[in-house]
């Protein structure tokens, strides 16, 4: 099982997204595991009714989800840490300072994996490479890197949100699909690019 940890502020709209998101965009089985944690969550909050309403929308699996704290733990067990803006990054830093090279953020990440060779070395080498990338690149504007977080911004701005979410999540699941040889996950479970397992 390969982890992907997805980290925003309170773990309730951007991280959810991101975590349901690719779930329902990988094949069914894909030992890809998206999960998500917020720096300021409540543990074992429940996923709020906005939230849901948008992922049903868009065709992802909103049942199950809990909230949590982003901890050391869940940055050591993970493969990859995505942060949906840099504070998000920066926080999964301090918490794991020997992980640096597996942390991003989501658009920084994509941006960075789009230069790599997926089909060399699998997943993790395409992750190594980013990481190389990362320090040989000219630095992008912080808003190149962040997604706004849409808290207690109208629904529209919310799904608008989760749409730019969605559309980045839909290019990693392809690159992981690329790296790791897994044609089946290029159109996502119901043969589109368009649902998480719930967390155990």
């Amino acid at each position: 099982m390969t982890r992907i940890l997805f980290v925003c502020t309170g773990n309730v709209h951007r991280s959810v997204f991101a975590e349901r998101l690719l779930a329902a965009r990988l094949s069914r089985g894909s030992v890809l595991r998206p999960e998500s944690a917020g720096t300021e969550a409540w543990h074992r909050s429940r996923m709020e009714d906005s939230t849901r309403a948008v992922l049903e929308d868009l065709g992802a699996d909103s049942s199950g989800f809990v909230s949590r704290p982003l901890t050391t733990q869940l940055v050591a067990s993970a493969a990859l840490v995505l942060g949906l803006a840099r504070e998000h990054r920066e926080a999964a830093v301090r918490l794991a300072p020997w992980a640096l090279r597996r942390c991003f953020t989501l658009r920084e990440f994509m941006r960075l994996a789009d230069e790599c060779d997926s089909g060399v070395g699998g997943f993790g080498a395409v992750v190594a490479a980013a990481a190389a990338r990362r320090g040989a690149t000219a630095p992008v504007p912080p808003a190149d890197d962040d997604i706004p977080d849409p808290l207690g911004r109208p629904r529209q701005a919310l799904y608008e949100c989760a749409r730019e979410i969605d559309g980045t999540v839909s290019r990693l699941a392809r690159l992981w699909a690329m790296s790791e040889g897994d044609a089946s996950s290029m159109g996502g479970r119901n043969g589109t690019e368009e649902g998480n397992s719930p967390l155990s």
